[in-house]
């Protein structure tokens, strides 16, 4: 068995127990130079937390475990597709490796597929439905434009 066989099976076993315990069946490891530093397993009902996927825990436990919000150099491990939630978070953090097991297509029998969220998610803001979004900007100046303080406390620590 490969490593990469090995670490999929465990995101699979990681979802099978968490079903076995009422939870949904999605579980992710991150790997950095072949060992697991972290593992995370779809808490979404356990929290009543929406961002509370299998991926989403895993990343937030390999940054405590590497003191880091980014993870270059991590391979990524899920039972299934990873939604565009987790998807997008997985790329911020620098991870370039993803391997999952069951796709959407897999999924959509059972109502676990997040293919039509990435559809919506493509089109243009004001194109998308069940979504009212406003772009509001302040009138600021420029030295007070909350980026430009942001930076530039950024640059006076660094």
């Amino acid at each position: 068995m490969t490593n990469a066989n090995r670490f999929l099976a465990e995101a699979i076993a990681l979802a099978f127990d968490n079903v076995r315990k009422g939870g949904r069946p999605f579980g992710a490891v991150v790997v950095k130079d072949g060992q697991v530093i972290a593992r995370g397993v779809n808490r979404m009902l356990a929290d009543s937390d929406p961002t509370a996927h299998a991926e989403m825990l895993a990343l937030r436990a390999a940054g405590a475990a590497l003191k880091s919000p980014r993870l270059d150099g991590c391979e990524i491990y899920a039972s299934g597709q990873p939604c565009p939630m987790c998807l997008a978070a997985i790329r911020m953090s620098g991870i370039g490796d993803v391997t999952f097991a069951y796709s959407n297509q897999d999924a959509e029998p059972f109502g676990l597929s997040t293919a039509a969220v990435a559809v919506e998610l493509a089109k243009p803001l004001d194109q998308q439905s069940g979504l009212n979004m406003s772009y509001c900007p302040p009138e600021t100046r420029d030295e007070d434009h909350l980026y430009r303080v942001w930076q530039d406390q950024a640059d006076s620590k660094g």
